[in-house]
């Protein structure tokens, strides 16, 4: 007999699943087989398969439901916008998680994970800040722990850079039990091979 949480994550993960094929029916989405993608200015390999969903300047992929994994990534983050290109700086809230250009990989980190309490997150935390080159691109790198809403956790990575003073994000989660461990490999792999082209 399956236990009790893993009957409620499988209904979940089927659940997540449906209304991804719905969102994608509806929004435009595709398949995103294992190989060469690109993804807005950017190239990298994947040797996984994801569901694409695309917004403007963004894009949200996933294998098995966006409730077990999920890759997010913004693109071209403007001055005073929210990180997650959610709103803009406004005088009521200056201190938002706003970009701004030059921050420094303490800072962008800082905001991203303010970005993810806001978003509905608990028990956020960063480990192994670094740098990262994207081609020629500088960034940096970070890894994740999280847990959501719902009380699941999760862990994942980061990856940002900022190119002609617009910054690119992707952040990686995955439900720690089993799915984290089972594609992680794949992913950094993903952020390895990440490079900006013109």
């Amino acid at each position: 007999m399956i236990p009790a949480p893993f009957r409620r994550l499988r209904l979940a993960a089927l659940i997540a699943l449906l209304a991804l094929l719905a969102a994608c029916v509806s929004s435009g989405g595709r398949l995103q087989e294992a190989g060469d993608a690109e993804v807005f200015d950017m190239h990298m390999d994947t040797t996984l398969d994801w569901a694409r969903v695309h917004a403007p300047r963004q894009e949200m992929w996933t294998i098995d439901g966006e409730a077990l994994n999920r890759l997010h990534i913004y693109s071209k983050v403007k001055p005073g916008e929210h990180v997650f290109l959610g709103r803009r700086e406004k005088k009521s809230k200056p201190d938002g998680p706003w970009y701004r250009p030059g921050m420094r990989p303490d800072e962008v980190r800082d905001i991203l994970l303010d970005a993810l309490r806001e978003s509905g997150w608990s028990r956020v935390e960063a480990a192994a800040l670094r740098p990262a080159k994207f081609g020629a691109a500088e960034g940096l790198r970070f890894e994740l722990a999280m847990t959501s809403q719902t009380g699941l956790r999760y862990k994942g990575m980061v990856a940002a850079a900022e190119r002609d003073e617009r910054l690119t994000v992707l952040v990686y989660a995955a439900a720690e039990e089993h799915y984290y461990g089972r594609d992680a490999a794949a992913v950094t792999h993903m952020f390895d091979t990440l490079r900006f082209v013109d």
